[in-house]
């Protein structure tokens, strides 16, 4: 007589991340470098609201290293102090000559400055067609969560995707504008606003940043000194529209612009709203017959958006301030 031995099988439930590129020079890797021939211009303004040096402790005060000038033009691929940082959860919005496209492969690319493959400081990803309505690449942060990176703390590039920091100086993250073809509130073919959001890197659910699927996003916490948060180094370009398109379908004329004291709006527009660059309305003007002024001599130097409701349709205008 035959003895069959059955042998139970346990499945233990496994869970596996997905891997994502790792640093740079290992095989896949996505980063690009700041004089790759691929980037044919560089961000020309920079707007910053800066971050707190430790986000739990607001008494510390900000972050305050840099300038926005820091962020503009051209990144020097072995200068790591030529940044501005943000401190937790601080903002920078980048315009550029002509608007973004979406294109061949990637169209734009991040920079940071970390000294190494490991020293990660992470941020979100925005971008606007009219300055008002951002939206957000999806990203994905598989960081472990029971222990908090430190101060100086290592991160796997593995673990991380769609996040700019991702790379050490020199080296850009880049983000591709076909992920974001759904979206309503942008057209991906014309975005001019690249916002760049810290990463506040704690695990403390009351400060913590998310990612797209909702996970904590570790990253170094606290980086309670001057220069903590993310580092901007620069925005490259790689797809970018040729000319910026008229405004023949809506006729309306904007000047000067740039502009010191004020604009002259000559338009038939309904309803004429100024916001600033992260879209908080700044002023309501009631249109004149014939041609407005706006004055602006109040207003601090920096970028803002024109809206204009022209025959049911609204116009966005791009105002630069000049003190």
């Amino acid at each position: 007589m035959k003895k069959f031995i059955i042998l139970s099988l346990f499945i233990f439930p496994v869970i596996v991340y997905a891997q994502y590129d790792g640093v740079v020079g290992t095989e896949g890797c996505k980063a690009i470098h700041s004089k790759d021939a691929r980037i044919r211009a560089w961000a020309i303004r920079c707007l910053i609201e800066r971050g707190y040096q430790d986000i739990a402790k607001p008494e510390n005060g900000f972050v305050d290293y840099g300038t926005d000038a820091s962020a503009i033009g051209e990144v020097k691929d072995s200068i790591a102090t030529d940044v501005i940082s943000l401190g937790d959860g601080g903002v920078a919005i980048l315009s550029f000559d002509n608007p973004i496209t979406n294109g061949e492969g990637y169209d734009f690319v991040v920079f940071e400055n970390s000294l190494n493959d490991m020293f990660l400081e992470l941020a979100f990803v925005e971008v606007s067609t009219d300055g008002l309505h951002y939206v957000r690449f999806p990203s994905t942060s598989n960081t472990q969560i029971n222990q908090q990176v430190g101060s100086f703390g290592s991160i796997e590039a593995t673990h991380i995707n769609n996040l700019a920091g991702k790379y050490r100086v020199g080296w850009g993250t880049p983000f591709d504008l076909q992920e974001l073809a759904d979206a309503a509130a942008i057209d991906i073919n014309a975005i001019n606003y690249v916002k760049i959001v810290d990463v506040v890197g704690s695990i403390d659910s009351i400060y913590a940043s998310y990612d797209s699927k909702g996970n904590i996003v570790n990253d170094p916490y606290p980086t309670a000194f001057s220069s903590g948060g993310f580092d901007l180094a620069g925005v490259g370009v790689l797809n970018q529209v040729a000319k910026v398109d008229s405004y023949d379908e809506l006729f309306c004329k904007v000047f000067p612009n740039p502009c010191t004291d004020g604009i002259t709006i000559v338009s038939e527009a309904h309803s004429i709203i100024l916001y600033n660059a992260i879209g908080q309305v700044i002023s309501k003007v009631e249109p004149k017959q014939t041609s407005t002024y706006l004055d602006m001599q109040i207003l601090t130097e920096g970028i803002y958006v024109l809206s204009l409701e022209i025959n049911k349709k609204r116009k966005f205008i791009k105002i630069i301030k000049k003190s």
